[in-house]
């Protein structure tokens, strides 16, 4: 975190301009990739394996667009996320406890849903499904937490690329080689199989160290709800200011995630079969955003945030035109192949810069509950926006609606203007006193 004067400023360029082998190759760094693992898997279930299998048992879209609003725990997760930063469990320490919890649950959640029929055991499914949803997003309050406990400053960008890319990786499980694999086996062993891989997680919470210190959490259930927001808040700008970060912070992704919530759906009936969905769709996918994870960071080497912000979202807006001529084109693999692989490059450079938004826009004191209330923001769009999408594509169909998705993105780019301007140097010596006063209130 930068501190106050030029002194400070260049002796944190210093501190960043450690080695690359000194960052890179060591157990922080594992365990980022790990923790990225597991805490992608139970979301891309939820957002690629369950719209498949119910598809697949001929659930209408409606209904499958519904399905989205039983991932409300996403959204919500910062209401108590301040429980899991005031207590800890009697085992493993205050972030290994929960995260061990959490990560058992996800394990049989998973692996049961595929013994229930679409046909007659929705609402059952529903249950379940919501369980995942619950302790999917509990467990990344407590590994976002872990995260920037366990890493230093000059660490954070390159822990949070892998991390990000990671979490990308653990979408070729569900997205991918569940979907090959339901083609070959029933439901029952393919959410059986998807759920083992929970034990990735399992075994690195129960490897790795704690690195929480007691002393350092909140000693009240007041201050750990309290406190994070009254910080957040009372910045410079006000409660105007931290709702315009907010609002920013919904509308910036909303037509990207819009274009992508529906996408293995409007595959099917594009005709392609689940095979050539997980091998191609799928696949070209993950290249593509793990790619734009890499060279966003790259990028953003060289480009302020505020920057990065404005040319990545330019990406996101306009790799989702060529969806609309994908809708017209009909079957083909290789056009396919290319949409995609477009549309997640920009879902790459655009995770990478607003997660590094987040990070700047976090205080150190409430970084647990304050990061839940960003990615919670961030996860807005995917769950009661993405809940009509079935109703728009039945109505407008698919062309109309990948042009009302670009559409929609545009007031995101908008929100630049008030929360990451081009040109604005950002006053960041601001924070620290503010900070300081926070924490001793």
């Amino acid at each position: 975190m930068t501190g106050t004067g030029d002194a400070t400023e260049k002796t944190d360029i210093a501190d960043v301009r450690r080695s690359w082998t000194e960052i890179l190759f060591t157990r922080k760094m594992l365990a980022c990739v790990f923790l990225g693992f597991t805490s992608g898997m139970p979301l891309y279930v939820l957002i690629s394996l369950v719209p498949a299998w119910l598809r697949s048992n001929e659930v209408d879209l409606a209904t499958i667009g519904l399905f989205a609003l039983i991932g409300l725990p996403y959204t919500w997760k910062f209401l108590w996320s301040p429980l899991m930063d005031r207590y800890k469990l009697p085992f493993l320490g205050r972030r290994r406890g929960w995260a061990l919890l959490t990560q058992i649950v996800l394990l049989l959640s998973i692996g049961m849903l595929g013994q229930f029929s679409p046909a007659s055991s929705l609402q059952t499914i529903v249950f379940v499904v919501f369980i995942v949803a619950l302790f999917g997003a509990s467990q990344d309050i407590v590994i976002d937490a872990y995260r920037r406990e366990l890493l230093a400053d000059d660490e954070l960008g390159t822990g949070t690329s892998i991390f990000v890319n990671a979490y990308r990786l653990s979408g070729l499980v569900p997205g991918s080689l569940a979907l090959i694999l339901a083609d070959h086996q029933p439901w029952s062993v393919v959410f059986w199989v998807t759920g083992l891989f929970m034990l990735v997680g399992i075994v690195t919470t129960l490897t790795i160290r704690e690195v929480s210190d007691d002393a350092l959490a909140p000693h009240t259930l007041r201050d750990a709800v309290i406190k994070p927001f009254v910080e957040f808040f009372s910045r410079e700008g006000g409660i105007m200011a931290g709702v315009a970060i907010l609002a920013f912070l919904f509308l910036y992704k909303l037509g990207d995630n819009m274009a992508t919530a529906l996408a293995t759906p409007f595959y099917i009936d594009m005709g392609y079969s689940l095979t050539e969905i997980g091998s191609v769709a799928k696949v070209a996918g993950l290249w593509a955003s793990i790619a734009g994870g890499v060279l966003g960071g790259i990028i953003m080497l060289k480009v302020s945030i505020n920057r990065a912000l404005w040319l990545f979202g330019f990406v996101q807006l306009f790799t989702i035109i060529p969806f609309v001529w994908l809708s017209q084109a009909g079957h083909t693999l290789a056009g396919l192949f290319l949409v995609v692989s477009g549309e997640y490059l920009g879902v790459g450079l655009g995770a990478i810069a607003l997660t590094a938004f987040m990070a700047r826009e976090t205080s150190k004191a409430f970084t647990a509950t304050q990061f839940a209330l960003f990615s919670s923001f961030i996860a807005v769009p995917r769950t009661v926006a993405n809940a009509s999408t079935g109703f728009i594509v039945e109505a407008v169909g698919w062309t109309q609606f990948f042009i009302i998705c670009f559409i929609v993105a545009i007031p995101g780019m908008l929100m630049l203007l008030k929360v990451a301007p081009w040109t604005e140097k950002r006053k960041i010596e601001q924070r620290e006193p503010l900070k300081e006063s926070s924490i001793s209130a």
